[in-house]
């Protein structure tokens, strides 16, 4: 099996993998794109895989019995119970897989979508937005459609403190996906309350959770997560359904938002939120990622509907400050 050019399809500065499971590995390729052997791209990153695996067999036993810890390891010496006792001493609940990934000093995004996959151009032009994104393992393609729809974009780390972005003065803010259980990263709860009501605020996958435990709402961890390309999510503004991309264990307990929260998208394949807003301080967010193209572009409205969002905050302030000098 042979990787494509990682220029084009790298979603991050490094790939964070801990380990692969395939159950076959093919040694040929059509891709006119390929670059690299599988082997050798895991190899260089020191990443380790297995293959020959029933990958069906485990998807059935997770199906069972939920998400399991499982270990990988190229020590012989070691016995079947102390590599039972290695899965059994980690957990996912509790630990902050963000800071992880996040980057280490604010930096600005400029790369937009190349031209040659862009779909929509209709965007373009009119005014720009400043927007701050929180990077908790943030994917380039979000970057790359809000540079798309023509934002000046500078990413922030996960640490970075909520009064030094609210002195940027960003028309808005964007809270990215991220790895692990949102309740494990309290830092970034409270930086998300210090922001949202000053700015507007748009969540995806791991920052649509931090939003919603910052209202006041509460998260969980689900039997086995919503992982692939082909989950359907309904509109509950628009009535439509979307094919959405998601990768997430947690989800926000719809029943636990505060009043004036409103849910604004269901996972219809078990009901969980998948979506919501809060008009009163200018907030949205989704639980999948409108930058990935399973539909191919269901979801990719997302975008301009935070642009339009800022916009419409912006205008306000200017009608605002405009009825202060009559």
């Amino acid at each position: 099996m042979l990787m494509p050019s990682l220029s084009d399809d790298q979603e991050s500065r490094q790939c964070f993998l801990a380990g692969l499971v395939v159950r076959s590995l093919s040694i040929s390729t059509s891709n006119w794109r390929c670059a690299e052997t599988l082997g050798d791209y895991l190899a260089e990153r020191n990443i380790m895989g297995i293959y020959d695996i029933d990958t069906r067999v485990i998807t059935r036993r997770l199906r069972q019995d939920g998400s399991l810890i499982g270990v990988l390891s190229t020590e012989r010496t070691k016995t079947d119970e102390e590599l039972l006792e290695m899965s059994r001493s980690w957990d996912i609940v509790g630990v902050d897989l963000i800071s992880g990934v996040s980057c280490k000093a604010p930096h600005d995004w400029v790369d937009k979508t190349n031209t040659e996959w862009e779909f929509n151009s209709s965007k373009r032009g009119g005014e720009a937005f400043r927007v701050i994104a929180y990077d908790f393992g943030i994917k380039h393609n979000i970057l790359k459609r809000l540079a798309s729809y023509g934002c000046k974009i500078t990413v922030v780390p996960s640490t970075w403190p909520a009064s030094e972005t609210l002195k940027m003065k960003p028309d808005g803010v964007l809270f990215s996906n991220g790895p692990g259980d949102p309740s494990a990263v309290p830092y970034a709860v409270e930086t998300v309350k210090e922001i949202i009501g000053k700015v507007p605020a748009f969540g995806i996958c791991m920052g649509h959770q931090l939003l919603g435990l910052a209202l006041g709402g509460k998260t969980f961890k689900m039997k086995f997560g919503h992982h692939g390309g082909n989950h359907p999510v309904r509109n509950l503004c628009s009535g439509h359904v979307e094919i959405s991309a998601q990768n997430h264990n947690y989800a926000v307990d719809s029943s636990s938002l505060p009043e004036g929260v409103e849910v604004t998208h269901v996972n219809l394949n078990d009901g969980s939120c998948a979506g919501l807003a809060y008009p009163a301080q200018n907030i949205m967010s989704i639980q999948y990622h409108p930058e990935a193209s399973p539909g191919p572009h269901d979801s990719d409205y997302a975008f301009r509907e935070f642009i339009q969002l800022m916009k419409k905050v912006k205008v306000n302030s200017r009608v605002m400050a405009a009825l202060s000098f009559i």
